[in-house]
């Protein structure tokens, strides 16, 4: 029974039974206690916990969640049955059938015949565990279902009490274990030899609230909950293990295609050694869990989720490279698994390119790292042995992470495999150091690549006074002119210099807003200011150029802010004040700053959120915004306590740091109140029209929003007009009705596009049947080795396939080419005569790949790659030739 089946039958058993069907969640959910969904009750916990009243009719619902639990990634394929991605099926009850309700359904759907609709397990293979002193859910097994007492067996809260290992819902449950025979261990049920005896359903007794604690068996029961429920979880890859009749999660028809994918590639086999099967089973699991992540909006990265999702994806290059594999193989492996995935996942196939790109170019970046760290670690590796030492060097690990980008999990992982432990303490000591000289970096970035002591004495003795809340000129004295990181007495006409000043009325970068543009004369001295930017958040540092005359040290000053610079960017800083009002109105109060940038007209805003936000929301919020900017609501600027500040809900600004007084902008009361240095407009109505241009990814559950303010925003709206405007010329139609007009446009361009579609597959259909004519005979073996012009990657995969079957019974080999803007893919199809003979698809495509600086990989019987230099096709088919001729 196919995998898609198992989850169909389950669906279809809770439906009938009044369940409510309910899609499964992203993996990632906004629960701050969680990195990935990691159970099915995940997305029901508000209503385990009686904070919401379950919408679902009767009470009851059932799901297939996806999960992913990364908290032992190493043990992934040392173990036959771990998955760190998983199909968790689940029914639940809120309230409504408790332990009977629970036992009885599981068991119907268990042995219940295949013909109505269960999945047909021997009921005496089936044994079951209980709590301890659970005697209601014994005695339901022993005497409403007969099972005999000698197969219900009493665990400890470690086995059989559940909770999500952090504070919230929990109770007693019952595991259903399936008796494998006696090939795979000891007899005496769970307890005896739980590989024998596969877990394949829990059943949670829901009753009561857990508090903190650490592990499974060491925490307070708070008390019981709202109501008694009910959570099962069925694990759908332990069943198609079992219906499927193969030994491990591993080799069911989900991911024994990408080990088979993996052994074409590598050419190593499966089954040798255990060490070797291990590697094709990190392949297998981390290819559909890195997939699915990635299908959720996880890009890879160096923190939180994105590291999570690196580290599965150099597990599997890594692995593909110690099994053989000499080139790419992530295209492969990521076509593979979407594959299998796609029919209970139908979403696959819209984010397919997507991920492919995204885990193509993580493979193609590492692929750099391995090749020459690895060669550095095998080098500090011996010498360790040689020198009689058991441990690694901190510094030497840190060397690896810090030169050569290997990740210190990768060099652990590759020490464990030699025998030698790495010295932790001493590579964090050092990663501490290297992030201190990060943080100075940073500065001297800030200040033209000064050292910052040249600043220190004006910090601690001159810190600028700013007066660019109230004025946009002020009188100021030249305190200080630097360059190059020296102090300078005079600068001439064509110099670039720092100036610092005792006032400014110009604001200095902060807060997500540039620094102020504008003027420094004196008398008939005119430098242009480019750019202002703080030391020691003491410091204002103008960057500037003297366009004319030449300026010194203790002269007198006007320091003039750009009017216009200045408006336009106080539009965009209080936009942005209005837009994360108006998400967390919309979004809820999750959808929280994760930093933002504001310039004149224009403001991008980052902010914490895991979804895309749909069109309709877009425009609630930007309706919203403009909404608060057309009431003109006064700005209110103050100052108070740190402490004062927080009780009133005033938002701190993602990654500052603020001392016992603040600032606080608040526009429109409530609505937005937040701790800000920035300047601002007066009222709202001075913002002008706030226009969204849409919203995007920026990372792991980072969303970016960027808008238009002010004159900016007029300018983009009247340009759409106008294009509009055009648009509707062109095609004949009232701006109005232009939705429809396109509609029909595409309406009629997608039937032509199927009509060609219709006449290509004719034509290619005539050329398949040419080829088989013109095919020349090596040995005993017809070859067919064409370049075809105008031919997409695509069509030659259906054109191979139909020269193929022309052939018959007889031996033959096609290999195909195409120059596709200046991409060059190919494929190989071979017969099963062919095959017989030891011919394969696969490294006949690898033989190619070395002519078009390509790479590819599939099966003996088809196989398919890619390369970027299609004139080298004449030789790749002369090699498939000679390859031929050897067998």
């Amino acid at each position: 029974m196919q995998t898609h089946e198992i989850r169909e039958r389950f669906i279809q058993h809770f439906v009938s039974a009044g369940h409510t069907e309910v899609p499964s969640a992203p993996l990632i959910l906004d629960d701050p206690t969680l990195l990935f969904v990691n159970a099915g009750m995940v997305p029901f916990k508000p209503y385990f916990l009686g904070q919401q009243n379950p919408p679902f009719a009767n009470g009851t619902a059932t799901s297939i969640q996806k999960c992913v639990r990364t908290l032992d990634i190493e043990e992934v394929g040392i173990t036959t049955r771990h998955n760190t991605f998983f199909q968790m099926a689940g029914n639940f009850s809120f309230g409504q059938y408790f332990k009977q309700g629970a036992i009885e359904h599981a068991w119907g759907l268990l042995t219940g015949s295949v013909e109505s609709g269960g999945y047909g397990l021997d009921p005496e293979r089936l044994w079951v565990t209980v709590y301890l002193d659970d005697d209601e859910a014994a005695n339901i097994w022993r005497d409403v279902i007969g099972i005999p007492e000698q197969r219900i067996q009493r665990l400890g809260m470690a086995d059989n009490y559940w909770s999500m290992g952090i504070p919230g819902p929990c109770g007693p449950c019952s595991e259903i274990y399936y008796d494998r025979g006696p090939a795979y261990g000891v007899e005496g049920g769970p307890i005896a030899d739980d590989t024998r005896y596969m877990e394949i359903w829990n059943l949670v007794f829901m009753e009561n609230e857990r508090g903190e604690g650490t592990g499974k068996d060491n925490f307070e029961i708070l008390g019981p909950l709202p109501k008694k429920n009910i959570d099962t979880g069925l694990g759908i890859e332990r069943v198609a293990c079992i219906l499927q009749g193969v030994d491990n999660v591993y080799e069911t028809d989900l991911l024994r295609p990408v080990i088979d994918a993996a052994i074409s590639l590598t050419g190593a086999t499966y089954g040798a050694n255990h060490a070797d099967d291990v590697r094709f089973r990190v392949i297998a699991d981390h290819s559909r869990t890195g997939m699915m992540l990635m299908l959720d909006g996880v890009t890879p990265g160096n923190e939180g989720r994105g590291y999570i999702l690196r580290r599965l994806l150099r597990r599997i290059i890594r692995s593909a490279r110690l099994l053989g594999a000499n080139g790419a193989t992530m295209e492969v492996f990521m076509n593979t698994i979407m594959d299998t995935m796609t029919p209970s996942y139908p979403e696959i196939a819209d984010a397919r390119e997507r991920i492919i790109r995204t885990a193509v170019a993580e493979e193609r970046a590492f692929l750099r790292t391995l090749e020459s760290g690895t060669h550095l670690f095998t080098q500090v590796a011996q010498e360790a042995k040689a020198a009689g030492q058991s441990t690694l060097a901190g510094e030497k690990a840190f060397t690896l992470h810090d030169t050569y980008g290997f990740p210190i999990d990768l060099t652990l992982e590759m020490a464990s495999e030699q025998g030698l432990e790495v010295d932790r303490e001493g590579f964090e000591a050092l990663m501490a150091e290297q992030r201190a000289r990060a943080k100075a970096d940073n500065k001297a970035k800030k200040t033209g690549g000064a050292d910052v002591s040249v600043y220190r004495q004006f910090v601690d003795e001159h810190p600028t006074h700013f007066t660019g809340y109230t004025q946009l000129a002020d009188e100021a004295q030249v305190l200080g002119l630097v360059a190059g990181g020296q102090l300078l007495h005079t600068a001439e006409e064509g110099d670039e210099v720092e100036v610092i000043l005792d006032t400014t009325p110009m604001y200095a970068e902060g807060g997500g807003q540039l620094g102020d543009r504008g003027t420094i004369t004196v008398g008939d001295t005119l430098l242009t200011v480019e750019d202002v930017q703080k030391v020691g958040k003491k410091l204002w540092i103008h960057r500037a150029t003297v366009t004319r005359g030449a300026i010194e040290v203790g002269q007198q000053a006007i320091a003039t802010v750009d009017p216009t610079w200045r408006h336009q960017a106080r539009q965009a800083h209080s936009a942005t004040h209005l837009i994360h009002g108006a998400l967390r109105e919309i979004l809820g109060p999750t959808a929280v700053q994760a930093g933002s940038m504001n310039k004149p007209g224009y403001l991008r805003f980052d902010f914490n959120y895991t979804d895309p936000l749909t069109p309709e929301q877009l425009a609630r919020i930007e309706a919203l915004t403009n909404e608060v900017v057309d009431a003109d609501y006064q700005v209110n600027t103050f100052e108070t306590s740190l402490a004062e500040a927080k009780a009133m809900g005033a938002m701190a600004l993602f990654g500052e740091n603020y001392g016992d007084v603040v600032r606080v902008v608040e526009i429109a009361g409530d609505f937005s109140r937040e701790l800000c240095g920035g300047t601002h407009v007066g009222h709202a109505s001075q913002i002008g029209p706030v226009t969204l241009l849409g919203e995007s990814s920026v990372g792991s559950g980072v969303r970016r929003i960027e808008a238009y303010s002010g004159l900016d925003s007029m300018g983009y709206l009247s340009n759409q007009r106008h294009l509009a405007a055009h648009t509707a010329t062109l095609l004949k139609t009232p701006t109005d009705e232009l939705p429809d007009r396109v509609a029909q446009l595409s309406e009629k361009l997608r039937a032509a596009e199927k009509q060609l579609a219709q006449l290509r597959k004719q034509q290619l259909q005539q050329q398949a049947g040419a080829f088989v004519d013109t095919a020349i005979t090596v040995g005993d073996v017809a070859v067919v080795t064409e370049l075809l012009d105008g031919v997409s990657g695509g069509d030659l995969r259906q054109i191979a396939t139909d020269i193929k079957a022309r052939f018959g019974s007889r031996a033959a080999v096609i290999a195909l080419g195409a120059d596709e803007n200046g991409k060059a893919p190919f494929i190989v199809a071979c017969t099963p005569a062919a095959v017989d003979k030891d011919i394969k698809a696969g490294d006949l495509v690898k033989e190619m790949s070395r002519f078009v600086d390509g790479r590819g990989g599939g099966k003996a019987d088809m196989a398919q790659g890619s390369g970027t230099r299609a004139a080298g096709f004449n030789d790749a088919f002369a090699a498939v030739r000679t390859a031929v001729a050897a067998h």
